[in-house]
């Protein structure tokens, strides 16, 4: 996400349209492999798939109080956005390293399933549309956040603006996995 916008600041719109590729490709492949690998213990271990999605909603929640606990500072240098790479093939490449390297995205994917699954109904169109939504809304959020990076810079280069964008994406965070582990 922050990378998103840095790249939208720094490269413009084309940037982020080659990034958003990557990073859509790579979050599709998290989506269906969490997707398949939760299909599969749900069918065949219900024991430990719930052992998973207690373990998916605390890790949830550790990174919700992380977030909620950080001090506001930026992830990037302005000297590291200055030597980003500006070919389309790097950018795809960054965009789809950042969404399948990123255990947040498994943890979520794997959290996020279970309460819209049903074992008696066919997984492989349950699975389908879970990730045509997924990607959908994926595709909007980089937009938002590739079109929006000029005026929320504004608004992130004060240190308690961005501190109090972390508590509220901690606190959503926190309350998925708390979510998560009582449904």
């Amino acid at each position: 996400m922050t990378l998103a916008l840095t790249i939208g600041l720094r490269f413009g719109m084309r940037a982020v349209a080659w990034m958003m590729t990557g990073e859509l490709i790579g979050v599709g492949l998290v989506a269906s492999l969490s997707a398949v690998g939760v299909a599969t213990i749900l069918l065949s271990q219900p024991w430990l798939f719930n052992s998973f999605k207690l373990a998916g909603g605390a890790y949830l929640m550790f990174i919700g109080v992380q977030m909620w606990r950080a001090k506001g500072k930026f992830a990037l240098s302005e000297t590291s956005v200055q030597n980003l790479s500006q070919s389309p093939f790097s950018l795809a490449s960054q965009g789809f390293t950042t969404a399948i390297a990123n255990p947040k995205g498994w943890a979520f994917f794997v959290a996020l399933l279970p309460p819209f699954l049903d074992a008696e109904k066919n997984m492989f169109s349950q699975l389908s549309i879970f990730v045509l939504i997924i990607l959908g809304l994926e595709a909007l959020c980089l937009m938002l956040y590739g079109a929006g990076g000029k005026t929320l810079s504004h608004f992130l280069n004060k240190e308690t603006h961005r501190q109090t964008l972390n508590r509220i994406s901690g606190g959503l965070l926190a309350g998925v996995g708390i979510w998560l582990m009582l449904s």
